[in-house]
């Protein structure tokens, strides 16, 4: 409740790093108007600094992050911490890779000097990344990974995120979860308010346990859910395999992560240069995978949704 607490009641605050106002001082006129309107650029007295906010960066350390962003999932606040992890400008993933990076930095602010640049520091967004936004992770009450917790965090809006999935190892194999948007408009401005269904497809190794837990809906509004089982054994070995290798034909074709801030020596000055990258790179779980079309199902059961706690 004090973590919830503190993560309303921040506003956030200017970010005076010596490298990030070195940055600001060679950069043109253009570049900073611009960094003004998005808002990743306000005043710290009669100078511009980079701006961080609570909505949409992080000011958390090495042992907060995990347990911030999980806080925030659990408790039915998962928008926000995916505005967080999705944020731009400092104090974000995004204002990392735009500096070219391909491993976490040990700090949230750019450092040439004094921090690492390949630390595990901020890698603990990793598990919740797996836990919270796709689904899966180790049952709290079991031991040595002998069941597993499918617990998926839908967003509000289909415009922050339209997929996502996860493997979870154990000694009896892997786990897997994938769920995804059906039926999106074509026009991103009506993706907050489309009506859609989501689809979530579970893999459960051979002598496998697990539970199922759905997300609640804090408008109160119950929503049915429709539950088959594959009654025929899919070749998943098969689809992943396929999956992998599309997945990796996207990234040689460069479909991720598509800018990045470079120094201008001559004009000595920082500016964006749009070049799209491997990183970040989308691809669709291998569960969803069109060889696995002919998978023959259960027929359907029909949970209804319960008013009285939207489930």
């Amino acid at each position: 409740c004090l973590i919830l607490r503190n993560y309303f009641k921040r506003e956030g605050h200017t970010w005076p790093g010596s490298d990030e106002n070195r940055f600001l001082s060679q950069t043109s006129e253009a570049v900073i108007n611009d960094m003004i309107k998005s808002g990743e650029v306000t005043k710290r007295g009669s100078k511009w600094s980079m701006g961080w906010s609570q909505w949409h960066a992080f000011n958390e350390g090495i042992f907060a992050i995990r347990y911030a962003l999980k806080t925030l999932s659990d408790n039915g606040f998962h928008n926000v911490a995916l505005a967080k992890a999705n944020g731009f400008g400092v104090g974000t993933f995004e204002y990392q890779m735009s500096h070219n990076a391909t491993t976490h930095w040990e700090s949230w602010w750019r450092s040439e000097d004094l921090y690492s640049h390949n630390h595990p520091m901020l890698g603990a967004s990793a598990e919740w990344m797996a836990s919270s936004v796709a689904g899966v992770s180790l049952h709290p009450l079991s031991s040595g990974g002998s069941r597993v917790l499918f617990w998926p965090r839908f967003p509000n809006s289909a415009s922050t995120i339209q997929y996502a999935w996860a493997d979870q190892g154990t000694a009896r194999g892997d786990y897997s979860i994938a769920w995804r948007f059906l039926n999106l408009p074509d026009i991103d401005a009506l993706l907050d308010s489309a009506k859609t269904r989501i689809q979530i497809r579970l893999y459960v190794p051979p002598d496998g346990q697990s539970v199922f837990r759905l997300p609640e809906y804090s408008d109160g509004q119950g929503v049915d859910t429709v539950i088959r089982f594959a009654i025929t054994l899919p070749d998943i070995e098969k689809a992943r395999f396929h999956s992998q290798e599309e997945c990796q034909d996207r990234r040689d074709k460069k479909m991720g992560f598509n800018y990045n801030w470079e120094f201008d020596r001559t004009e000595e000055l920082w500016e964006k240069v749009n070049r799209k990258k491997a990183i970040g790179t989308p691809c669709q779980s291998f569960l969803f995978h069109s060889t696995l079309d002919n998978i023959e199902w259960s027929g359907a059961e029909t949970i209804e949704g319960v008013v009285d706690n939207g489930i």
